[in-house]
């Protein structure tokens, strides 16, 4: 399928962190079509292995991710008249949202629902009617309706920690002119971009200089265990994390095509080396790279060289407008993302 139409599949998949199974089977369908093997480790990863023919190939085995997992919200409670009180998955706030549809995501049945803070014309006198009054809405002034009984609730496998997710019915792309305009598009353009480049770079395994592992990693928006998981067990020496970058001007980043390279973060700064050589390959493709240094972002490169898992990481963001919101993103943003990471990764880049 082309890159338009899986970005739409991947939008409309329901990815909540440690439940991405809807958007890992997607990928896992196109990344075995690249790949020497495939496999999803104990953490839900999605790993794929494109092996190098250099001798010392494993030497220089790079890790390169993109997470499966959205900003999501988990039941916290059940009250008496089956409204569900929920609570963050994620870096999200209501705000992120709206008020508007959800899936929840029971045991057994998937259940409609409604995201609520409740009505505009309470007033003061009410705290919740004083938040939604001056757009100060708070996880404690949210809940979802769902129009159920906890007992029927409970016969669909709803309980506390279950997943709620936005509708599937609001998750059609939007398109503005050269740009998708989607919920989800982190990291699911990131996605698109890294199977982009495997495709690519399987027609060039001669000049892959080491093994390259894919991993599409789980839950990166809470606690990036699956990139800490991956970074343990497979045997690589660089993680690269490909994401969604923040567009502003306190950064100096703008809409365009130009790939972000992240020179830190707010875990602490990426390996210069690294760094350097993602400008470069951003040069060899055609786009001189943003860089940037992200006081309020994190991926999990940052989080595996924080750890120590490796010694070694960068991070190349698309430029995106509205971050964790309903985010903006260019078409050739992505095709230049999977440009540049098919130079970093290539021992003799097409110019």
């Amino acid at each position: 399928m082309n890159a338009n139409e899986l970005l739409e599949r991947l939008l409309y998949a329901r990815g909540p962190g440690g439940e991405e199974t809807e958007v890992r089977d997607l990928c896992e369908s196109e990344l075995r079509k690249h790949c020497d093997e495939t496999w999803v480790d104990d953490a839900g990863n999605l790993i794929g292995l494109l092996r190098s023919k250099h001798e010392d190939a494993g030497a220089q085995a790079t890790l390169l991710m993109a997470h499966l997992d959205e900003i999501a919200m988990a039941v916290k409670r059940i009250e008496e008249d089956g409204t569900l009180r929920v609570v963050a998955l994620g870096g999200a706030n209501p705000v992120n949202f709206g008020m508007c549809p959800v899936d929840i995501m029971g045991d057994r049945q998937v259940l409609p629902g409604v995201l609520s803070f409740g009505s505009m014309h309470q007033s003061a006198q009410s705290s919740q009617g004083a938040d939604v009054t001056q757009g100060n809405v708070h996880w404690d002034d949210v809940h979802v309706v769902t129009r159920r009984s906890p007992q029927q609730l409970a016969e669909a496998g709803v309980r506390p920690g279950t997943r709620v997710v936005l509708s599937q019915h609001w998750r059609q792309p939007f398109r503005l002119v050269d740009c998708t305009a989607a919920h989800f598009l982190d990291d699911r353009a990131p996605v698109v971009a890294v199977l982009q480049a495997a495709e690519q770079l399987a027609q060039r395994r001669e000049q892959l200089p080491g093994h390259l592992y894919f991993a599409f990693t789980s839950q990166e928006e809470e606690t990036n265990a699956g990139a800490l998981f991956a970074a343990h067990h497979l045997p690589c020496q660089t993680a690269i994390a490909v994401e969604v970058g923040p567009v502003a001007a306190e950064y100096g980043t703008q809409l365009s095509a130009a790939p972000i390279v992240v020179a830190g973060d707010q875990k602490g700064h990426y390996t210069r080396a690294v760094t350097d050589r993602l400008i470069e390959a951003a040069r060899q493709a055609g786009h001189p790279a943003q860089v940037a240094l992200l006081v309020e972002f994190a991926s999990d490169a940052s989080a595996i060289l924080g750890s120590g898992a490796l010694g070694r990481a960068g991070c190349i963001a698309i430029p995106t407008e509205n971050t964790h919101g309903f985010e903006i993103v260019l078409d050739e943003g992505i095709q230049a993302c999977a440009r540049t990471l098919v130079c970093l990764l290539s021992d003799r880049p097409d110019q």
